[in-house]
């Protein structure tokens, strides 16, 4: 067995154990960062709200949200089991928090992004290699059809073989494939490949993915622009065990 399939395997095995099975560990800490440089969602506050209930029903984590960047220092984030973004644009943080950052997931800590985390810092190639693609318009906005890539893969694998879900849907650019691990992708027949700003590329439209980085364990999904995408159990549960297998829980 490869060491990523052995990594996937113990993240998911975690991730699906009953809810209840967390409530003997304290639950860890979760860093939600929602600093917007550029376009901000109008679901931010809801997900804030959203990923806090997903934290208390799991018993697994607690989400702490914040606009600030000085929480990214080395000493701050040694509280912390994982980062998520939900962010755009050049974030103003200097190169000691981003180094702090790096570090922390080099370490061992969890990275996660939702959504517009790949419309963020292209001028830092340091974070192209953490996240592993990014955002290169979204020529749809519609119902469309998910295919689950590896339907045993325990992350995803109470999907089934695919979903239906409407949102906005982000082509990705500059794709490392090779590093990492597609959990979802659009089905091509379900949308127009001919409507303007379309870009086909051999890898096709991920839409979520799992990769590492050091030690550290990394997830992203494209998904999440649309309240009712937030309010999908589906999608909720996806992230519960995307965060549980970030920090190895």
């Amino acid at each position: 067995m490869r060491r990523r399939e052995f990594i996937a395997l113990l993240g998911g095995a975690a991730a699906a154990r009953p809810l209840g099975a967390h409530a003997q560990r304290s639950p860890a800490r979760i860093l939600y960062f929602t600093y917007s440089a550029g376009y901000r969602h109008d679901v931010i506050a809801l997900s804030k709200a959203i990923l806090t209930q997903l934290g208390s029903n799991s018993g697994g984590f607690e989400v702490t949200a914040t606009e600030d960047t000085s929480e990214f220092s080395t000493e701050n984030l040694k509280s912390y089991a994982a980062v998520m973004f939900y962010t755009t644009g050049e974030l103003p943080m200097n190169d000691a928090q981003k180094t702090a950052l790096l570090d922390f997931v080099l370490a061992g800590g969890g990275f996660l992004g939702v959504h517009s985390a790949t419309d963020t810092f292209y001028t830092w190639p340091d974070y192209l290699d953490l996240i592993g693609g990014y955002f290169n318009g979204h020529p749809w906005h519609q119902a469309v059809k998910i295919e689950v890539v590896d339907p045993s893969d325990p992350l995803v694998a109470f999907l089934g073989n695919s979903l239906q879900i409407e949102d906005e849907i982000y082509q990705i650019s500059d794709f490392d494939y090779r590093g990492s691990s597609v959990l979802l992708r659009l089905d091509p027949s379900s949308v127009d490949l001919g409507k303007a700003g379309v870009h086909q590329r051999f890898y096709g439209w991920p839409l979520a993915w799992t990769r590492l980085y050091g030690e550290g364990r990394v997830f992203y999904t494209a998904l999440g622009h649309e309240p009712s995408v937030w309010q999908d159990s589906r999608y909720q549960r996806l992230l519960t065990n995307a965060i549980l297998w970030s920090m190895r829980r």
